[in-house]
């Protein structure tokens, strides 16, 4: 073994810690996902972990302690978002350290074992996605992209229309409530027709529950402001906001592209807004309707 730094040793002690800590998360998560399957894999995974501390030992000659807020931390996004996107998002930052592993010191045979070791861990992770949550992502998809283009065109019509936060939301709550019975109907006769392995009640239920999640943030500003044109930036921001969080999740988790997904969504929001704004101004105008 070559003579190493105090650099290269404190750099060591950092992959040390990461390996220990990833060792604890994987051996967590083993204990609370469900399948014989993901449990081993799981199980298996957090094994070469705790040896590639072991190899890194070797180097510090001490023992490090796991960091427990990483624990605990990616334990609770695994139990919210479910183990897939934990391990996804914590798989992420292990690539990182996989790419410093090789500029450390390139000629450690340990190291060359790990970086393949990490290799088969992101193989195994692959058939890890057996997740209701991501089964049904097109069912979610569907539920928040028609609230968010439909109730922000709509308020966006309504608000010029109607001139009294009361009103419109009262007349947002009814159509989005209506409109996700619906959208939940549909989801559940749609996905009954096309054979599989998805559930069309899950399916109804995934598609109802994101669409009156939409529309819930989506009206919350009205109920908190008289403001108009305030409400409606805010309801704006909301779906933005919305459409941001749900596309890291798919991009993580199912390892697609972020960008592309986030503007076309945010692209047919400001689209049917610019023209529902247009429609209910004209409407009032033309009617003369002063409420």
């Amino acid at each position: 073994m070559s003579q190493l730094s105090e650099q290269e040793l404190r750099r060591i002690a950092v992959f040390q810690k990461n390996e220990i800590t990833e060792h604890h998360i994987y051996t967590t998560l083993a204990k609370r996902v469900q399948g014989v399957k993901n449990r081993r894999i799981l199980t298996q995974i957090a094994s070469d972990e705790l040896r590639h501390y072991e190899v890194w030992k070797r180097f510090t000659g001490r023992d490090i302690a796991p960091d427990r807020f990483r624990v605990w931390l990616y334990s609770m996004v695994s139990l919210l978002f479910g183990f897939t996107f934990g391990i996804k998002l914590m798989e992420s930052g292990e690539q990182k350290a996989h790419e410093a592993y090789g500029r450390l010191v390139g000629s450690m045979t340990e190291i060359n074992s790990i970086s393949r070791d990490e290799e088969e861990h992101e193989q195994a992770l692959i058939m890890l996605l057996d997740e209701d949550r991501l089964k049904y992502t097109g069912s979610i998809v569907l539920g928040l992209n028609d609230a968010l283009v439909e109730l922000t065109g709509a308020l966006a019509g309504l608000t010029f229309a109607l001139q009294n936060t009361e009103l419109v939301v009262l007349t947002a709550s009814i159509t989005g409530f209506a409109a996700a019975l619906s959208m939940g109907a549909s989801e559940y006769l749609s996905t009954k027709s096309e054979p599989g392995a998805k559930s069309p009640v899950k399916a109804s239920i995934y598609t109802a529950v994101a669409y009156l999640f939409a529309v819930t943030i989506l009206i919350l500003p009205y109920l908190f402001f008289q403001n108009l044109y305030l409400c409606l930036i805010l309801a704006f921001a909301g779906a933005i906001g919305i459409i941001a969080l749900f596309n890291f999740y798919v991009s993580v988790a199912q390892g697609v592209p972020f960008r592309g997904r986030f503007l076309e969504m945010s692209g047919l929001i400001v689209v049917v807004a610019g023209i529902s704004f247009a429609a209910g101004l004209g409407i009032r105008l033309f009617f003369g309707v002063e409420v």
